[in-house]
């Protein structure tokens, strides 16, 4: 089987892709994938995320060893996957990248501006994740206040189930028995908000990923915009290919998720410079 390194988003443990998983492995490959980024304190969330880059790179090397991996990874995930690409080029068969806006130019100089300032948590997801509720008397209750969530009521119901049951963990400060809290803490989920890249243009321009690179995202994902096809410009693969469905929560949302055979058509077995949109079939 084809080894493939799956790096999940910011706060949604690798257990919440279990279907996706699934679905991969159907056609061919070994999947692996590090449960939560930046809670090992040997690997902490600073700026630029190098040590998270780092600790994707030992989980390559020891999932993988000597043998070049395919690598997905969806919003945070493909950042990390293309840090590590670049990074180290010989670990890289192939890059997918889902939902992962990669800012260069004038956007990039203004995240490394309120970085500096102090001020980036007024304007990324932090200005909600330090929010975020993240106790609940029991797991049917998160379960509850999720599903009544807007974003995560459009998830199919395996995904959501999934979700629950790998991003709760035991309150220890729980008033009763079976309190849960949130597996993946909202202050590491905060801290990545505010540490996003803004080096990215000096990366691809010194060390570019020299496999072919693939881009899928929302056509809606107010995320992504067209700075990311400066990944493609400058990568050894050639030209970024673009796979586009019409919701930005396309990993979660899908019940026949067009994520398995994009790595399959796509980012694995050829470097397409076409691009492709998926039909409403495949896009929810």
């Amino acid at each position: 089987m084809q080894p493939l390194i799956f790096s999940h988003a910011n706060s949604f443990p690798a257990g919440t892709y279990r279907l996706l998983f699934a679905l991969l492995r159907e056609r061919g490959f070994d999947v692996h994938a590090l449960d939560r980024f930046g809670h090992d304190a040997r690997y902490p969330v600073t700026s630029n995320w190098p040590h998270l880059r780092d600790q994707l790179l030992q989980f390559i090397e020891a999932e993988s060893p000597g043998r070049p991996v395919h690598l997905v990874g969806h919003s945070l995930g493909g950042y990390l996957s293309l840090l590590a690409a670049c990074r180290k080029p010989a670990l890289a068969a192939s890059l997918l990248m889902i939902d992962s806006p990669v800012l260069t130019g004038w956007k990039a100089h203004s995240v490394q501006v309120m970085k500096a300032a102090r001020l980036i948590h007024k304007v990324s997801p932090a200005r909600v994740s330090v929010k975020r509720r993240w106790q609940w008397p029991s797991a049917e209750a998160a379960h509850a206040h999720f599903a009544g969530k807007h974003n995560f009521a459009r998830w199919a119901p395996e995904v959501l189930r999934d979700y629950i049951q790998c991003g709760m963990e035991p309150d220890p400060d729980a008033a009763a028995p079976g309190g849960v809290r949130l597996a993946f803490r909202r202050e590491i989920e905060t801290k990545i908000y505010n540490t996003l890249p803004h080096h990215m243009g000096r990366v691809l321009h010194r060390h570019p990923p020299r496999c072919p690179v693939a881009f899928l995202a929302g056509t809606q994902s107010v995320e992504v915009g067209c700075e990311t096809e400066h990944v493609g410009a400058r990568s050894g693969g050639g030209d970024l290919p673009f796979k586009l469905g019409r919701k930005p929560e396309i990993v979660m949302v899908q019940q026949s998720n067009p994520i398995a055979p994009c790595c399959k058509d796509t980012a694995i077995t050829r470097n397409t410079n076409t691009l492709v949109r998926l039909s409403n079939d495949s896009a929810a």
